[in-house]
């Protein structure tokens, strides 16, 4: 299952969402979504991890405080489909 975490410090990398995570199971992925002409973060991010392990991850981290900031975490929806870019 994938996990989305949101409103992170812009400062957070992708290890820092494996270590917070790992506590409630084995991390099979994490990532930070970067802007793609910056490079800096956009303040989200990816962890991907077994289904059951996932829930209770979502359950104990939704709305804790994470380097100074308040998390949103939730099951990650799917991705709609985008126009192609011209």
């Amino acid at each position: 299952m994938n996990i989305y975490l949101g409103n992170l410090n812009f400062k957070v990398k992708a290890e820092d969402l494996t270590a917070l995570v790992q506590q409630y199971g084995s991390v099979a992925n994490a990532r930070i979504i970067t802007d793609r002409e910056t490079g800096r973060s956009r303040g989200f991010g990816f962890v991907e991890m077994d289904d059951e392990e996932a829930l209770v991850a979502i359950e104990a981290l939704n709305e804790q405080e994470f380097m100074g900031r308040k998390l949103v975490v939730k099951q990650a929806e799917e991705r709609p489909e985008r126009a192609p870019r011209r």
